[in-house]
């Protein structure tokens, strides 16, 4: 049988699966029926500083120094870790500078525990070195407890003058879970 509850001030389950009407919990309903998960992992991280002239043909792990908001503490040292089994949204956007036309290709890696997703840029096309480039890859991906993402870069051939912008609106990466 359900238990139906009503007042003005909205509900909270707890972690210990009671209810009550204290703003701390696990799960939120406000008196308009929203829904918020205050534990739900979640994170936002951000670079500080742009990674000048980036080696060719090797990948690079990009640094992510700064944090909007980091549910949980699973963001460390450029990587998350999955709290719980699941499937997690992860996003990233990191903006290249000084891209070079002689390169074949610039590639962006998301490398999990489970399997690594990549978007391509290849340099066919362009008649000249591109100033600015913002690569994006989105992925809905299964981690279990443990595993890890991180955000990789790599440049084939070419001269190694292309940089990784440093600026948190350009370059970030963040997710959370899904289901």
């Amino acid at each position: 049988m359900a238990t139906v509850i009503s007042g003005s001030t909205g509900i909270t389950l707890p972690d210990n699966g009671s209810l009550s009407t204290s703003v701390a919990g696990a799960m939120v309903i406000d008196s308009a029926g929203r829904i918020t998960k205050p534990l739900q992992p979640a994170f936002q991280a951000t670079a500080t500083s742009t990674q000048s002239n980036k080696i060719v043909n090797q990948q690079h792990t990009i640094l992510f120094a700064g944090e909007i908001f980091d549910n949980n503490n699973n963001f460390s040292s450029n990587t998350f870790t999955a709290p719980v089994t699941g499937k997690y949204y992860l996003t990233t956007n990191v903006r290249l500078d000084n891209l070079d036309l002689s390169a074949s290709y610039y590639q962006l890696w998301m490398v999990t525990s489970n399997r690594n997703y990549v978007t391509i840029l290849g340099m066919n096309g362009f008649d000249a070195d591109v100033t600015l480039y913002t690569l994006t890859l989105n992925v809905l991906a299964d981690m279990d407890a443990g595993d890890t993402a991180v955000i990789n870069f790599n440049q084939a051939s070419g001269a190694a003058q292309t940089d990784i912008d440093g600026d948190a609106k350009y370059t970030n990466f963040s997710g959370y879970l899904v289901a």
